[in-house]
């Protein structure tokens, strides 16, 4: 259903609520894996604004079921806490040029607020599902080493009655219909090293590491899809005068085809073993793993993506282009949910400590994601 006059004013008349909001949650430290600051705010705002069911789950997720008794079916909408800095001290937040600047202001701090505005209204008007329960979830771990550990956990409670999946992630007009896998690993190198003058001669864990990183940069990626591989972290050594026994990396692919991944991880296992052969301690530790998309009702998906884009274009005054992502999308499509990603902000500067909303978008974001939820009230 569109917006009605009444749910528009709605959201006007709280706007200025809404932003401050934002800025006291934009500022609340949320690492991957250390969001228990932000989950039990969220909980305790959804209590005071009336919500009632809402619990925090084993794995940080904030979850407000609505209508959900039972075995019935289930739509989920939800937006992440974690923010990929590592800060747990109060994240530094700025209001200049019609923009709130803060690291994770809009990846996705912009989002749950969206999602939680949404929560108040439903809380406050009382209303129940017309065709099947409502989840709506601030949710753990979508970042980096998260692992998507939040978007797992739901899956794992709810995910025989979930019929339909949307997350809020991104900026306005950007759209995700199709998951990116990845493989993400921890790969550490030991050698004997030594004295850098007295024991010269010895294995030097970086050079082993280095060359490791420039066989895996000489690879080919394979046809089918898009695949992409990055070298994130490297770290070790003792001293400028030490010949390193220790060093370590975290090394990612990725890929829309889960047969590409599949040739990216040969060749990795090829490159490990080579330097094994010479007797160099490789360790190898799996980090990170992302599902692509499994076969998903073409029909459903297509009616999800046209009514996102419609209700994006109404509200925002643009569609949504749909592309391959990796988001918590990845695990209910992996598992043949149909599942979309839907920006609800504007802004840049996503990762980077310059992140940026523009204060304007966020209204318009706002009237999105309470429609798309709407559709089922």
């Amino acid at each position: 259903m569109k917006l009605t006059d009444e749910m528009k004013i709605w959201l006007e008349a709280h706007f200025q609520e809404s932003f401050e909001l934002l800025k006291e949650l934009a500022q609340i430290p949320a690492p991957s894996n250390q969001e228990e600051r932000r989950a039990e705010f969220c909980k305790t705002w959804l209590e005071r604004n009336g919500a009632e069911g809402v619990y925090i789950d084993e794995a940080l997720n904030v979850v407000y079921p609505i209508g959900c008794e039972g075995e019935g079916p289930i739509a989920v909408f939800m937006a992440h806490s974690d923010v990929v800095f590592p800060d747990l001290e109060p994240l530094p937040l700025k209001i200049e040029d019609g923009r709130i600047c803060c690291p994770g202001v809009g990846d996705d701090t912009a989002s749950v607020v969206a999602l939680l505005q949404a929560a108040k209204y439903i809380a406050e008007k009382k209303m129940t599902p017309r065709d099947r329960g409502v989840l709506l979830v601030v949710n753990s771990g979508e970042e980096g080493l998260g692992n998507l550990k939040g978007s797992r956990k739901i899956m794992e409670d709810y995910g025989h009655r979930i019929r339909e999946f949307i997350t809020y992630d991104g900026h306005d007009g950007f759209g995700v219909d199709r998951a990116v896998g990845s493989k993400r690993y921890k790969i550490e190198v030991d050698t004997e090293g030594g004295h850098s003058y007295g024991a010269f001669g010895n294995r030097n864990a970086i050079a082993y590491l280095a060359s490791l990183i420039d066989t895996l940069y000489t690879m080919k990626v394979p046809p089918k899809g898009k695949t992409t591989y990055n070298v994130g972290t490297i770290s070790g050594g003792t001293s400028v005068n030490t010949i390193a026994q220790h060093a370590e990396m975290l090394y990612e692919f990725r890929s829309d085809e889960a047969e590409s991944l599949a040739v990216m991880e040969r060749h990795l296992e090829a490159a490990l073993e080579f330097y094994r052969t010479k007797g160099v301690g490789v360790t190898v530790t799996l980090v990170g793993d992302r599902p692509c998309s499994a076969e998903v009702e073409e029909t459903a998906m297509e009616a999800m993506c046209t009514r996102a884009s419609d209700a994006a274009e109404r509200n925002c005054g643009k569609p949504i282009t749909f592309g391959p992502g990796s988001t918590d999308c990845n695990i209910p499509l992996s598992m043949g949910v149909p599942a979309i990603c839907v920006g609800v902000y504007d802004g840049a500067g996503s990762h980077t400590r310059e992140e940026y909303v523009i204060i304007d978008s966020l209204l318009p974001g706002q009237k999105l994601a309470l429609e798309l939820i709407m559709h089922h009230f």
